[in-house]
């Protein structure tokens, strides 16, 4: 085979498993959001009104959070790696660093607005249940890793 015949197929492998590979952290995530979806309905005991208008704000939210935190900061992360740390020159690394600080900025400022829009649907000590509930669940995701990572 010449190499112009192997080359299109290399590319063509190489991104079909970088699909696969998204598709499977996607699949993962939307079983880990179903799980924290029916533990926060257990540990809120929201009511039917209260469920009407908090989730509709709680998976915007959660949706806007992850693209920020996840995908923006993944690629943020990239270039920080030794190797390209390194090769950064300084105005490179300034432009990084800036980007980083906006991206902390948008964060903090979705963090913001969620709360104020929670405080419209949810009384105050449900917000704090909210919270002391989502810090729970992601101590039992943790766990369940380890004690996965552990059995391997």
């Amino acid at each position: 085979m010449k190499i112009k015949n192997i080359l299109p197929l290399l590319l063509f492998l190489t991104s079909f498993s970088i699909f696969a590979q998204s598709g499977k952290i996607d699949e993962k995530r939307e079983k880990i959001k179903a799980f924290k979806v029916s533990f926060l309905t257990t540990e809120l005991e929201l009511t039917s009104t209260e469920a009407e208008k908090f989730w509709p704000i709680y998976n915007a939210y959660d949706d806007k959070q992850y693209e920020l935190k996840y995908l923006k900061m993944k690629t943020y992360l990239k270039q920080l790696k030794d190797d390209n740390l390194k090769n950064l020159s300084d105005k490179e690394a300034a432009t990084l660093l800036s980007q980083i600080e906006s991206t902390d900025k948008e964060i903090y400022q979705l963090r913001e607005k969620y709360m104020s829009s929670l405080k419209k649907v949810l009384p105050a000590k449900k917000i704090l249940l909210l919270k002391k509930s989502e810090d729970d669940f992601n101590r039992k995701l943790l766990q369940q890793y380890r004690d996965k990572g552990n059995k391997d």
